[in-house]
């Protein structure tokens, strides 16, 4: 048997492979970009499922497409949602700018995997004239870029950064008794808690949570039902309701139509909103990685104040050293995230009239931010943040050779003597308290009692 067979299209006659799904377009497509073999990942492939699946199932509650079309274009559909057949999607993302070949190549599996379920019925399923009934490339594709964002969002994001939230609160609360060294410009300031400096870090997490949450808002408006230019030539006045309703009842999210048309099909603001937000998120996560770091940093010639676990070896050179391989990874992983917005940026400046033309590297990397961003998310809080151990004596130490706590001091002694006391203590590398008693007339009780670190972490003046 031969390795190929013909497919035909508007365009003549094309060799596809022979066990191939697709067809014509496709391969075509497939010949015409060999760029990055970068292809769309399971999220985007899935989207298109769901499109096709309940296009299908609207048209055909809208009397537009009969049951012995809809019913193997909805099962066949239902397949590419579950995944089986990814292999077949095989069009670099970088191509046309509107997605057509990616929308041509769901077209034309799904028709395919219909007809086989199909044999013995009298139609012959067309991937233009049935699949695609009452859609276009310009409405598929950024509704699958919406879909697609939105579960994987809901499913795999915020699910991950709760996690990291709730483990930093955890970690704070084991540790709520141990007061550290604060610090300013790197340099030693007033102390805080260990909980009081987690828990920072679990605002910043539940922040961004907030703030994807917002912009999914934008994001669950679909441009489906606005065909070529927004005007929903060729298909149906309700249709683009009945399937943001049939799109919310298999997602079990709730979708709606686009309240503008050409708003929603000409730009793609709300995939950027989001995407800024994922930025945000990135931003956050390297402070917090940092911060870890720099904590981590030593064991005895730097910070020294936690211990990160020991997962692998960290030098071919060095035996014993140890990084902090998560941190780093979530480093990378914002840096990603950040050039992945600066792309769709890019990509939404690249709007001209009814449709923006970078649709499937918008698609692309803004999925990619969301995966990692969940991935790496969930790897700091499981193998980093809850394995984490204080060390106490280190710490306690630090503090207690701080000179900054003499701040406590100033609205007993002034700011002038207090400053004195500080550079003498430094200069000598001695207690602060054995000092500021030689330079003031303030008891042992006085002293203890202004100087205790932990009062200093409640605000306000330290009796």
């Amino acid at each position: 048997m031969s390795d190929y067979r013909i497919e035909k299209d508007s365009m003549g006659d094309v060799r596809v492979p022979a066990n191939a799904l697709y067809g014509a377009q496709t391969q075509r497509a497939h010949d015409n970009f060999p760029i990055s073999g970068i292809k769309f990942g399971r999220e985007f492939i899935q989207a298109l499922g769901y499109i096709k699946k309940s296009a299908a199932l609207a048209n055909n509650k809208l009397g537009l497409l009969a049951d012995e079309i809809s019913a193997p274009v909805a099962e066949a559909a239902q397949e590419v949602i579950d995944g089986k057949h990814d292999d077949q999607f095989v069009i670099d993302i970088f191509q046309t700018g509107s997605g057509t070949s990616s929308n041509m190549n769901t077209n034309e599996v799904i028709s395919h995997v219909a007809n086989a379920k199909n044999k013995e019925g009298d139609v012959h399923i067309h991937p233009n004239d049935h699949v695609n009934f009452g859609q276009s490339s310009n409405d598929v594709i950024p509704t699958a870029i919406r879909i697609a964002a939105v579960l994987s969002a809901t499913k795999n994001l915020i699910p991950s950064l709760t996690h990291l939230k709730d483990t930093f609160l955890a970690k704070g609360a084991e540790y709520a008794d141990v007061v550290k060294t604060g610090r300013t410009h790197l340099m030693d300031a007033m102390p805080v808690t260990i909980e009081q400096e987690f828990g920072g870090y679990a605002r910043q997490i539940e922040l961004g949570i907030e703030r994807v949450n917002s912009a999914l808002v934008r994001v669950k408006e679909l441009p489906q039902g606005g065909t070529a230019v927004g005007t929903g030539i060729n298909t149906h006045h309700d249709f683009g309701k009945e399937f943001a309703a049939k799109v919310s009842e298999l997602t079990g999210q709730e979708f709606v139509e686009a309240i503008n048309h050409f708003e929603a099909q000409a730009t793609v603001d709300a995939p950027i909103e989001l995407s800024a937000q994922l930025k945000t998120i990135a931003v956050s996560l390297m402070k917090i990685s940092n911060d870890l770091r720099w904590m981590n940093s030593g064991p005895n010639s730097g910070l020294g104040e936690v211990q990160l676990a020991a997962l692998q070896p960290g030098s071919s050179i060095m035996p014993g050293k140890v990084n902090p391989v998560i941190e780093e990874s979530v480093n990378m992983v914002a840096a990603q995230v950040i050039g992945n917005d600066a792309a769709i940026t890019v990509g939404g400046l690249n709007g001209n009239f009814e449709l923006n033309v970078m649709l499937p590297v918008v698609a692309h990397n803004l999925l990619e931010s969301i995966i990692i961003l969940a991935n790496a998310s969930r790897n700091l809080a499981d193998r980093s943040v809850s394995k984490l151990t204080v060390r106490k004596e280190i710490i306690a130490d630090k503090v207690g050779r701080n000179p900054i706590l003499v701040t406590a001091l100033n609205p007993i002694i002034g700011y002038d003597l207090a400053a004195k006391i500080a550079k003498k203590a430094f200069a000598e590398g001695r207690a602060l308290k054995e000092v500021a008693k030689e330079m003031t007339e303030l008891t042992d009780e006085e002293l203890d009692s202004a100087l205790d670190p932990i009062k200093m972490t409640r605000g306000g003046f330290t009796d």
